[in-house]
């Protein structure tokens, strides 16, 4: 590992890992034994990994599975389902499994295909989906921590993307933690240090069984690009994508970069009158108004 300075066996690896982890938990104050933890899993390595993590550290963590119902020649959705349930079987631990097309009668897909955002961008009709349906589930269940197992690679590529386009507003909220408000759970990124070969490397060791495929909806994502970009120049200088990242932090906790304030002041959230979350609308939450839209 050329950006750590390290080499490390079979062994010892996953020792390091597990304890950079927590080193990283308790830097940024995420959580402590006396928290409900919900980790939002996928069936790919980064987010098995961090359950694993989690699991023999010892926390109060269960996982939360969101069929979104992708099929395609894999059946990529249930593929993914079932590793997340191969996961918990085999460590004792339990999935709760929120099935999108039984909630709402119809797939993400499906939804993408006939509303005006999914056409444009399907992923974004996915992340919105996926966004509240984890604080959802998260309150419903009685959890107040939601740990979601982004890497230093997603990190980066998010924070490259909203620097090109100088998102202001998303910038800021950039964080390891973002802190429970009202209607909102505490979000936490154990992970976003690790590279995606240090999560796959560890998910290898530990012989997790993960499902390795990329959504098939992710080809052509800004995102891959992005990363793509990013990868080439760590190549040429190790360590840069970390050093990119927590210099981002540092200038974060010195108060270099802070959130804009909104011109018509503090904004008020209300509970959607529809599922109850909280919306800055006066009336139905961006979720609720994406289904009906479809339903129409």
């Amino acid at each position: 590992m050329r950006q750590h300075r390290l080499a490390l066996c079979k062994d010892h690896y996953p020792q390091w890992f597990v304890e950079q982890t927590q080193r990283f938990i308790e830097k940024y104050r995420m959580f402590t034994r006396q928290d409900r933890i919900l980790v939002a899993v996928s069936g790919g390595k980064d987010s098995l990994a961090l359950w694993d993590v989690l699991w023999q550290l010892g926390y109060e963590a269960e996982g939360l599975y969101i069929n979104l119902g992708i099929a395609g020649e894999m059946a990529y959705s249930d593929q993914s389902e079932q590793a997340a349930q191969n996961f918990a079987e085999q460590r004792g631990v339990k999935l709760h499994i929120y099935r999108v097309e039984e909630q709402r009668g119809e797939t993400v897909p499906t939804i993408a295909m006939r509303t005006h955002r999914g056409r444009q961008k399907p992923c974004a009709v996915c992340g919105l989906i996926k966004r509240h349906t984890m604080n959802q589930m998260a309150r419903q269940l009685g959890f107040n921590v939601l740990a979601t197992a982004h890497n230093l690679d997603d990190e980066v590529s998010f924070l490259f993307g909203n620097l090109l386009s100088w998102n202001l507003r998303q910038i800021p909220r950039q964080s390891p933690v973002l802190e429970a408000e009202d209607g909102f759970v505490r979000k936490v990124k154990p992970f976003i240090r690790f590279s995606e070969r240090e999560t796959a490397a560890y998910s290898i060791v530990r012989g997790i069984e993960y499902i390795e495929d990329e959504c098939p909806f992710a080809e052509g994502s800004k995102q891959l690009l992005y990363k793509d970009l990013l990868n080439r120049l760590e190549e040429k200088q190790p360590g840069v994508k970390l050093r990119f990242l927590i210099g981002f932090f540092n200038a974060m906790e010195q108060g270099f970069i802070h959130p804009i304030e909104d011109e018509q002041g503090e904004v008020i959230l209300n509970p959607c009158p529809s599922c109850g979350q909280p919306t800055s609308t006066g009336g139905l939450c961006a979720t609720c108004r994406l289904f009906e839209e479809e339903s129409r």
